[in-house]
């Protein structure tokens, strides 16, 4: 009975030997040895030690996540609390790496093969030039991040990607690490039934992990998932069809993509926004907007923007800026995205942030089939926390709607 601590096993992803899957397990259990053990210790810290200091020798409490982190940086115990978490998420990338290396050429034909069979559409352009922003940073310090490519078809970043996944969110991404693009088509199921799109595009897809659910929730739209990096494009198109799901992947920049005006009716990203820049995320909503046809909604789920949170949360979790390779992790959740949005043409009337509770919290509490009671159990009982993968047990989802009145004139 497989449960949402073990991930499922598909054609593409890579199969480790038994000390592989120990030195996995090891950095899993690691991370949340820091985040159950460590991360709750620093809000005494912070109470009792670091603003007494703080109002001590500022005449004033700490007034904000700058604040608190000026001072917080200096105690040890947060410096052993950061160390510990970069330190972590570094050996998770190199104990996958290990298993990747030994079984690359296996990997590469099996992807390959699997596309080939494949009836949905792969498109990777010779001339594409993904963003600095992207190749500028090993972001999540993801070796190499999405686009480096060292052989033809190269499809590792790909793999690293699903397999590290699910060991930084410790298993709390569910079986095939889809618990994001689930919990947005529960949310859409249960507010919007009579939904029906034609066309769907999963915007920063990386390996289609978060696309796939929504394919299966309207099997008979025509989804896409498109991605600056060529590796996950191939791994995300392999990776479907050894699922047996017919998804069309891409290689483009959601800033501008290469399809018509008003193709599709729903647009979706999932922790997209926070790993492109001040400058590519109006663009993006813009994209957004001219693809979707009038009436088509646009959803980006990620965590909250940090008006939305308390000081000291905005101080654990903007820790992603300084430490995991996430440069525009906290300035992302400065920006208005009312603004944007209207900006971009939506109205400000028709777009909203909203919860979408994690899908694998759902299932949980229905012990929901290929979940075994154990497992359901822990994770009904668990408390999510700030620091962790999704505080509070779901995910921030920001809702707008294109005008029915922007349809072109005939």
């Amino acid at each position: 009975m497989l449960n949402t601590f073990q991930q499922a096993q598909h054609p593409a992803l890579p199969r480790a030997t038994h000390d592989e899957a120990a030195r996995e397990e090891f950095t899993k259990s690691f991370k949340q040895f820091i985040q159950q053990g460590l991360l709750p210790g620093l809000t005494p810290v912070y109470r009792t030690r670091v603003s007494a200091k703080f109002e001590k020798e500022h005449g004033r409490a700490p007034a904000d996540r700058r604040d608190i982190r000026s001072g917080m940086v200096e105690d040890l115990y947060f410096q052993h609390y950061a160390a510990a978490n970069r330190i972590a998420q570094e050996l998770l990338w190199e104990s996958v790496n290990v298993s990747i290396e030994r079984q690359l050429p296996e990997l590469t034909e099996t992807a390959a093969t699997l596309s080939k069979g494949a009836k949905a559409r792969l498109d990777i352009p010779e001339d594409f030039v993904p963003p600095r922003y992207v190749t500028a940073v090993d972001i999540h310090c993801m070796p190499g991040g999405y686009t480096t490519e060292v052989q033809p078809a190269d499809i590792a970043a790909g793999a690293l990607y699903d397999r590290g996944v699910y060991l930084y969110s410790m298993g709390y991404m569910g079986p095939l690490n889809d618990d994001m693009g689930r919990s947005v088509c529960n949310y859409i199921k249960r507010k919007m039934p009579e939904f029906k799109p034609r066309r769907i595009l999963d915007m920063g897809c990386t390996v289609g992990h978060s696309t796939l659910p929504f394919k299966e929730l309207f099997p008979d739209a025509e989804v896409w998932g498109i991605d600056v990096g060529a590796p996950v494009v191939r791994y995300a198109h392999a990776r479907a069809a050894g699922l047996g799901l017919d998804v069309n992947f891409a290689q483009m920049n959601a800033e501008k993509t290469r399809f018509p005006d008003g193709y599709f009716d729903l647009v979706v990203s999932h922790i997209l926004l926070h790993e492109t820049s001040g400058k590519a995320m109006p663009k993006v909503f813009q994209e957004c907007h001219r693809l979707l046809s009038p009436g088509g909604l646009m959803i980006h789920a990620d965590l909250p923007p940090f008006d939305l949170m308390d000081p000291f949360t905005q101080f654990i979790l903007d820790n992603e800026t300084w430490y995991n390779n996430e440069p525009f992790w906290g300035a992302m959740r400065e920006m208005d995205q009312f603004a944007l949005a209207e900006k971009a043409g939506f109205n400000r009337a028709d777009t909203k942030f909203d919860t979408a509770p994690m899908a694998v919290m759902e299932f949980a509490g229905t012990q929901s089939e290929g979940y075994s009671a154990e497992a359901a159990s822990a994770v009904a009982e668990r408390e999510f926390t700030a620091g962790e993968y999704a505080p509070g047990g779901g995910w921030e989802v920001l809702i707008s709607q294109k005008p029915l009145s922007q349809a072109k004139a005939a």
